[in-house]
Parts: structure tokens; C-alpha cells; sequence
């Protein structure tokens, strides 16, 4: 039997053909497969709570209720197919349809006093719900890689950079707590996006409320929600958490961007500084010497589609009137769903490139020992110890470098006599330069010699990690209670219609 002989009547009387097989074809079908993979199980949920109000305002009686609910329940992605004739390759028209048909009998008041706008609206909510508490999910993934690898890092000196030129000393660890804090950020952002936006458009109507008495806080409370969206325009007209949940993606997708940035260039042939395993690398066709980390190109790569999927949102909705309009419920909505999908790939693979990452101590050392990196340092000093004013000694200790630079000594060789003499120069006699040059260009005190919180220093490092370690758990355990919040909200919803004890 073709889908289209199960037709039960028109769905209109103001438009009385179907729609065309090019409307079909390139908008309603396309369509109906996305919010079927996608939307239905919220469409379910939704026809579920409706129908316990239905039995409620005693429109329904017990055994319709029953029936119709064993019907929804049993519904999948297969059991409805998009019918230009039956349902106008409507995923909200096919599932009244399906439940229609496997009625023994007509239920008369069953979608009375119903609109798909608020039911869309609540769909899509819905659905955006559920991918932002996996977003966060994969969020604190990354962030317990990055906290494992900072661990094991923290020790480790290593050029730190501004301009692009070797700046002072750091470590892998203290560089991958920013990463962490970057990550645990997002997740605050989306848990405060998700909160302020977890109220139902349910009892919204098409645009200025329903005329039955509706208990729309209890139906809110049966899908998971807080509360009702207070206004019902506001309901079905606003997709804004959709640009709200894009604009948070794709600010960490400019922070990810610039952490893979780095790891590029630390990756170089030039610095040699980290290294992945064999799968994680490329090959060049024609240099064999070659062993590049495309896996770095496709998570810039893929965080740019997410940033772009955010103005696409905005733009798609810029120009459409304050209302239900299809442009900015369907039309835009596909622009949310890349910048979830884009921004879930680029999560899993520098996931997966912080597991494996390999930090090489030796060539990091070799280049804080090339560089004159305690500059800043030997400048402190220079006014602590010697009581040379700040800016002057800006300036000695510039000569000194310059110097040294000159007769091609490295960091390591200092040579007392040059930071005398520049001293000299600027009406100032430095005891002991030797002692100061020494203190000032050890590698391992230029990674210890940092005492603020936040700093460098290891140990400043391992109470961040501590600190932040702590922090994810704290928000996992609330996106948690977020998510057993919807559970018993489903769960009560079964319950009422008799379909769980």
C-alpha cells in the first residue's frame, strides 16, 4: 500500500493541492529526514504532555488516552514517511496522521484548539537542549585531557611567545591551564544558556495563546522545563537561543583556533617541540622526508565552519519579521545544527591530539637555553639588588644582551665585565654581576622564579590544575542535574498515560 491511500481526508480546506514534487524534493522531504532523525522523540514527548492535558480538561477519555498514547510510544523515524498527499511532508501532519490510522476509533477533541507553531518552537527548544548538554559533555572531555597532560607537564620549561618571538619561560602544563580555563568557561556560558532558555513555548498557540485553560507550567514541568515562556509571541517568534548557543560556540572556536595555532607552530620542523603518533600524522606524496599534523588543519579548519554557521544564524534571521515565519524557524535552524556538529568533531579530535600529544623536554630546553629569556629578570634584579631605577635598568640590561650578542655568547656564557661596563655607562656600579647574570639566565629558576597565583611556577601550576580539576566536577555534577531533571519529567509524563509503573 503506497503511504498516500492511508490519506484521511484533507488537512485544508483553503489549499487544495498537494505540494508540488519540487517543493517536495528540494525543501519538505530534505526536511522531514533532518527533523525526523533529529526532532521526532521531542515531537512524541510533546503529543504526550498534550495529551495528558487533553485528559484533564476531560476532552480525552481514559481509554482514547490509553490508546493514543501506546500509539506515540511505539513511533520511530521509520514508522513515518513524508507523503506530499497524506500529510504534506510534515513531520507534525504525518505523526497525527499515523496515530489517526491506528485508532479503532475517531477521538473528536484530540487536536483541538492546537497550533504546530508553539509545537515547533518546542520541538526545536527541545532538541537544542539535548545537544548543548552533550556540547558540554565533550567541553569537559577536552578539559580532562588537557588537565592530564598539564599534570604530567608542569615541570617541563619551554619558550613562551608574544609577537612570535621567545619571551619568557613557561611550561606545557601552565600553557594547558589556560586551555582548561578557556573550556570550563564555555561550559559555565552554556549552562547559563541553557538555564535562561529552558522555559516551553507549550500553550503559545500560532502566536497570541490558546483558548482552552491550558496548564502551561505543568506542561513546561513534564518536558523538563522550568517555567512557560511568559508571552506568547515571544514563544513562537524567538529562535534567539539559537544565536545565543552559536555566539558561545563560536567564541571558543576563535580560542580552540588560536590553541591549535600554536600547536602548529610547536609542531614545526623549525621548533620540534611536540610530536604525535604515526596515526595521527600525514604524509607527503613527494618529499619523504615529510610527517606533517594534518589533524591540526582540520580542527582550525572545522572551527571556522562554526563561527561561520554563527553568522549565518544571525543573517538568516536579521531580516524576518517578529512572528513564526518558516525562514527563521526551519530555514535558519540548519545553521545551529552545523556549528553543534562542526564544533562536536573539532572537540573529539583535539580530544584525541591531547591524549596522544608528546611534549619533547630536550629540543624545549635547547631553546630556552639559545634564548636570552630572563631579560626581564636580570632587569628586576639589577633594581632590587643594585638599586638601579626601573627604566635604567630596562636599558642596562638591553646593553648587556646586545652585547653579548655581539661576541656570540649564548644565555649560558655570561660574561660579568659587559654588565659592569653597561652599568657604568648610566652612572651606576653593579657588585657581584656575576651572580645576578647567573641567577638570571638558569632555565629552571626562570620557570621557578614566578610567585603570583597563576603563574608559571609548578607549583603555582599544580593548584590551578587542582583547582580546575575541581571546577569540572563541580559542573559536571550540575549539567547532570540538569539532565535528571528532564528524565523525571519524561518519566512522570509515562507515568500519567500509564505507559511506566
Amino acid at each position: 500500500m503506497r503511504p498516500s491511500e492511508n490519506a484521511a481526508g484533507p488537512l485544508s480546506g483553503r489549499v487544495r493541492n498537494t505540494p508540488s514534487r519540487l517543493l517536495h524534493d528540494e525543501v519538505l522531504g530534505p526536511q522531514f529526514r533532518y527533523e525526523a532523525e533529529h526532532l521526532l522523540p521531542w515531537y512524541v514527548l510533546i503529543e504526550k504532555v498534550l495529551l495528558v492535558e487533553y485528559h484533564r480538561m476531560e476532552l480525552v477519555e481514559a481509554a482514547d488516552r490509553t490508546a493514543i498514547a501506546a500509539i506515540l510510544h511505539r513511533t520511530t523515524p521509520q514508522t513515518l514517511v513524508a507523503d506530499p498527499a497524506a500529510n504534506l511532508s510534515d513531520l507534525a501532519l504525518a505523526l497525527e496522521r499515523h496515530v489517526e490510522r491506528h485508532l479503532p476509533r475517531r477521538v473528536v477533541h484530540w487536536h483541538v484548539d492546537r497550533s504546530r507553531n508553539d509545537l515547533q518552537a518546542c520541538a526545536q527548544l527541545l532538541h537544542g537542549r539535548e545537544t548543548l548538554a552533550r556540547t558540554a559533555q565533550a567541553l569537559l572531555e577536552t578539559a580532562e585531557a588537557a588537565l592530564d597532560l598539564g599534570e604530567r607537564t608542569a615541570e617541563l620549561p619551554m619558550p613562551g611567545y608574544t609577537q612570535y618571538q621567545a619571551a619568557q619561560i613557561i611550561s606545557p602544563g601552565f600553557y594547558l591551564t589556560a586551555v582548561v580555563e578557556q573550556t570550563l568557561h564555555t561550559v559555565e556560558r552554556l549552562l547559563f544558556t541553557h538555564d535562561v532558555n529552558n522555559r516551553s513555548p507549550l500553550g503559545a498557540g500560532a502566536m497570541a495563546g490558546q483558548e482552552l485553560p491550558w496548564d502551561r507550567e505543568r506542561m513546561a514541568r513534564l518536558i523538563g522545563c522550568t517555567s512557560a515562556v511568559p508571552h506568547a509571541l515571544t514563544a513562537v517568534a524567538s529562535r534567539g537561543w539559537r544565536v545565543e548557543t552559536a555566539a558561545e560556540l563560536s567564541t571558543y572556536a576563535v580560542a580552540l583556533s588560536r590553541f591549535v595555532t600554536d600547536l602548529m607552530a610547536w609542531g614545526s620542523s623549525e621548533l620540534g617541540f611536540v610530536d604525535l603518533p604515526d596515526e595521527f600524522c600525514g604524509i607527503s606524496a613527494a618529499m619523504p622526508q615529510k610527517r606533517n599534523f594534518p589533524v591540526l588543519e582540520r580542527i582550525r579548519g572545522r572551527a571556522a565552519h562554526v563561527a561561520s554557521a554563527h553568522l549565518d544564524l544571525v543573517i538568516g534571521q536579521r531580516g524576518v519579521p517578529y512572528t513564526n515565519m518558516i525562514e527563521a524557524s526551519k530555514e535558519a535552524g540548519g545553521f545551529r545544527h552545523s556549528a553543534v556538529e562542526e564544533m562536536a568533531s573539532a572537540l573529539r579530535l583535539f580530544t584525541a591530539v591531547l591524549r596522544h600529544l608528546d611534549f619533547r623536554a630536550d629540543r624545549m630546553r635547547a631553546a630556552c637555553e639559545r634564548d636570552f629569556l630572563g631579560g626581564f629578570t636580570l632587569a628586576n634584579l639589577l633594581t632590587l639588588r643594585a638599586a638601579v631605577p626601573w627604566r635604567t635598568a630596562q636599558v642596562v640590561a638591553g646593553e648587556y644582551i646586545t652585547s653579548a650578542l655581539e661576541k656570540g655568547l649564548p644565555p649560558g656564557r655570561t660574561e660579568p665585565a659587559l654588565l659592569r661596563e653597561a652599568a657604568l655607562r648610566h652612572g651606576h656600579h653593579v657588585e657581584a654581576p656575576d651572580a645576578l647574570l647567573a641567577e638570571s639566565f638558569d632555565v629552571d629558576h626562570g620557570l621557578r622564579n614566578k610567585t603570583t597565583p597563576g603563574s608559571a611556577h609548578p607549583d603555582a601550576v599544580r593548584a590551578l590544575l587542582t583547582d580546575q580539576r575541581a571546577h569540572a566536577r563541580r559542573l559536571a555534577d550540575t549539567w547532570e542535574s540538569r539532565r535528571a531533571t528532564v528524565r523525571a519529567g519524561l518519566t512522570e509524563t509515562d507515568r500519567l498515560l500509564g505507559l511506566s509503573g
